[in-house]
């Protein structure tokens, strides 16, 4: 099952509250981090690759896709090299059916990425780890599924309309422009690919995906002030006291 029980999640809290009290935990939580707990709670692999899942749990046959991110900072779905990039290009500076099959084949790989994973780790479903640290040092944690077995893909590539962006001139250069994905029924920009630079796909509409107040499967929790955090001595001699433990 890819929700974790109240229980868990109450462990998850407990865990993540604990580092954020940590002299050199800094004011994010790291990616690493979060999966690390995510595994640790679930009983699950963290996998060390880019596969589209980071944590995998053989005994369910549930695999988590794991970001954490401040709020403001945009999240990195991929990397997104897509086949024939170059033509594809080309195409879509022509047409308009160019710009769509463009996209769509950037919508395509988001889905044959995660498909890979449900075969690769032979998974029943994938879900989604989310943890984002707000800027009034709010910290939410929340999971969601994204896709199954039965249902593979992420996302209909019918819901996605495209166009360029206007090249940003700043003082030391000229910025590439990007490939902007808009959804159709709330206009709203869901993507931005970099396909002429580092191929860097962007994925500003999953703030979408994000809980609502009360929402069962999502923790919150603050930050601690300075003055509640463990000191550097302190966690020194706390190491000490369980090397005497030991």
């Amino acid at each position: 099952m890819i929700f974790s029980t109240p229980q868990e999640l109450a462990k998850i809290k407990a865990i993540l509250s604990k580092y954020t009290m940590l002299p050199f935990s800094g004011d994010t939580i790291p990616g690493a981090v979060m999966e690390s707990v995510l595994g640790n709670v679930r009983n699950a692999q963290v996998l060390n690759t880019y596969d589209f899942v980071d944590v995998v749990s053989s005994a369910t046959k549930c695999g988590w896709q794991v970001k954490s991110t401040k709020e403001s900072t945009p999240v990195t779905w991929k990397r997104a090299k897509i086949p024939n990039a170059r033509s594809l290009i080309d195409a879509s500076r022509k047409s308009d059916k160019g710009l769509q099959n463009l996209g769509d084949a950037i919508i395509d790989f988001c889905n044959h990425h995660a498909k890979e994973s449900l075969d690769l780790y032979g998974l029943d479903e994938i879900g989604y780890a989310r943890l984002i640290v707000h800027p009034n040092k709010k910290v939410t944690y929340f999971e969601k599924i994204l896709c199954t077995r039965r249902k593979p893909n992420l996302f209909n590539p019918e819901d996605f309309e495209w166009q360029w962006s206007t090249p940003k001139k700043t003082v030391k250069k000229e910025q590439l422009p990007a490939l902007h994905g808009r959804n159709r029924t709330t206009g709203k920009k869901w993507w931005a690919w970099h396909g002429l630079g580092e191929n860097q796909l962007h994925f500003s509409g999953e703030d979408s995906w994000w809980p609502e107040a009360n929402d069962p499967q999502a923790i919150a929790f603050n930050f601690p002030s300075e003055e509640e955090k463990l000191s550097l001595e302190g966690f020194i001699d706390l190491l000490a006291s369980l090397d005497k433990d030991s």
